[in-house]
């Protein structure tokens, strides 16, 4: 099984690119998010998932295990194939998947191509029980806590979730870290970090951390 790639990007696609590595391309579907991040000419590393059907052969590619992971999460669902499960990744980040599944939200994840109402509702039932949608709690039952923001109290509860957030998401620790002290020096906010703002803080350090790829 071909786990993953390192190469150079030969093309770039409407829902897929040619990854070519050692002389030899490779034809990889991936999300629409994932593949305005390639440009050709450029050397790519990217983590892939291989489906065997009766049809065909595919590779399926993430430039984040976050992705991958949620892509398996989402093939597991009775009825949702790798396209359809593609086409929810091309259309939900996610920080918004998990929230749609986590809200019970049918019309968030409808907005994906191929994706009915019926189907939805199976992805929020069974993903539900399965997938960790309450990231921004710390887990009690961890023997070890992830580090505060440097410059921050190891008491700051919240800053703490956002991190943890941030890496459950795919993020490197030094690099959430770093992104949380950030936004919440150039917002103002004092520490520790009020429960109430921690929502605020995942989204802006979300979007510089997008920003940054």
């Amino acid at each position: 099984m071909i786990a993953s790639l390192r190469g150079g990007v030969a093309g770039v696609y409407a829902d897929s690119a040619i990854i070519e590595v050692a002389g030899v391309g490779y034809s990889v579907r991936m999300s629409g998010k994932d593949l305005s991040q390639l440009r050709a000419g450029r050397e790519v590393y990217v983590l892939t998932t291989m489906t065997v059907s009766q049809d065909a052969i595919a590779l399926y590619g993430f430039l984040h295990k976050a992705t991958q992971d949620f892509f398996a999460q989402l093939t597991k669902v009775n009825g949702i194939g790798p396209r359809v499960a593609m086409a929810i990744l091309s259309t939900l980040t996610t920080e918004d998947l998990i929230k749609a599944i986590r809200n019970n939200d049918v019309t968030a994840l409808t907005k994906a191509p191929g994706l009915g109402k019926k189907g939805a509702q199976k992805i929020i039932v069974e993903l539900s029980g399965s997938v960790n949608l309450d990231f921004l709690v710390s887990d009690s039952s961890s023997d070890s806590a992830q580090p505060a923001p440097h410059g921050a109290s190891t008491s700051d509860e919240g800053a703490r979730q956002v991190v943890q957030g941030l890496v459950s998401l795919g993020w490197q620790l030094k690099d959430a870290a770093a992104t949380v002290e950030q936004t919440m020096t150039d917002l103002g906010l004092e520490i520790p970090l009020h429960t109430s703002q921690v929502p605020v803080v995942l989204r802006e350090a979300l979007t510089r951390l997008d920003r940054g790829r």
